[in-house]
């Protein structure tokens, strides 16, 4: 279920020196001030300017007034941004530890048009109405496609090219399904035109209540395989080696990119690449050892992603440009860049 990789990619098992070890650490903590910086700037900021003082009043008071109100959608869509971002971010971080492959992302991977389409198919043809019904479709599609994608990938002989390939084309049939049932039903295209490409603009404190458990397994799911994940990287001769129980930490590693995945779609709709150049960036700095790359990944992600979301606010004034759509202008030349550097290491 493994594919090569180049030696930059094998997870280092030896502990890190003190003062590498002190300064990940320091590291960390300066991330998560950035995180807390910018969930600040998406209450403060919007596609509504408000002065800063009544920002501030909507923060501690619920008087009703409109800058309360639009301080409180904004305090929901900012923490749905911290929760599935870092639930992208994860689930990129363990699919491309599992494949061995720096491509992988649940986007690329079409993880998120299979928990779309399902989505998209709960709602239109059997009547599915609440996040909480069709939650359960979101992860029933994720799996599917994840599970194809392997397959028609080559499965033990897969390549990052050709599970790049897979999981584009099976994207591409999957997003035109979308469009095909959009347009055929009016009733669906004004429902879902905007969850499809990608928002936090729906956010609520019901949706939140109802993908918080998810994400919150996921993530503890995920952080926790860090330590088998470091070996199966190594290899399926070494990580046996090492006492690692591959089948197990497969299983576990899909469930929870999984779960992760499906959840964040059903919230708030695909979003691409996040999953995808956070572990890239991560890596750089952190070396190969999960357990850095994944807390680093839990911090970082929702740092994209409400960075994204609130310079769509800014720049389409009165209106907004949603965050999916920011993420993938983004990513591309990212992936572009990431494809032409393996290319350029492999000649």
């Amino acid at each position: 279920m493994l594919v090569d990789s180049p030696p930059e990619q094998c997870a280092e098992t030896a502990p890190a020196p003190p003062n590498r070890r002190a300064i990940r650490t320091l590291g960390l903590l300066v991330s998560v001030g950035v995180l807390l910086l910018v969930a600040v700037a998406s209450i403060a900021i919007g596609a509504k300017a408000l002065p800063l003082d009544q920002v501030w009043h909507g923060l501690f008071h619920d008087s009703g007034t409109y800058s309360d109100v639009v301080v409180g959608d904004r305090i929901s869509r900012t923490v749905l941004g911290l929760l599935v971002g870092a639930a992208l971010g994860l689930s990129g971080a363990v699919l491309q530890a599992l494949t061995r492959n720096p491509l992988a992302d649940p986007g690329l991977l079409g993880i998120n048009a299979g928990a779309s389409a399902a989505v998209v198919t709960a709602i239109t043809y059997f009547g599915v109405t609440s996040l909480s019904g069709y939650v359960w479709f979101a992860f029933v599609g994720a799996a599917a496609v994840g599970a194809l994608v392997w397959f028609l990938g080559g499965s033990r002989g897969a390549t990052p090219v050709r599970l790049a390939l897979a999981g584009t084309a099976i994207s591409a049939a999957l997003y035109g399904y979308l469009q095909a049932v959009m347009i055929m039903d009016d009733a669906a295209l004004g429902k879902m035109r905007f969850w499809t490409v990608g928002s936090l603009a729906s956010a609520t404190d019901s949706t939140i209540e109802q993908v918080a458990p998810f994400l919150a397994f996921g993530t503890l799911l995920a952080l926790a395989l860090a330590r088998p994940l470091n070996a199966v990287a190594m290899g399926d001769d070494t990580a046996r080696a090492l006492g690692a129980n591959l089948n197990r930490t497969r299983a576990l590693s899909m469930a929870a990119a999984t779960v992760l995945c499906g959840a964040a779609t059903a919230a708030c709709g695909p979003i691409v690449f996040v999953g995808l150049m956070v572990p890239h960036v991560v890596r750089s700095f952190t070396g190969p050892d999960l357990r850095w790359i994944l807390p680093y990944a839990t911090v970082l992600s929702p740092v994209l992603l409400l960075g994204a979301d609130v310079l769509g606010r800014m720049i389409a004034r009165p209106a907004e440009l949603q965050v999916g759509i920011v993420t993938a202008v983004l990513g591309g030349p990212v992936f572009i860049f990431l494809v032409r550097r393996r290319r350029t290491a492999q000649l």
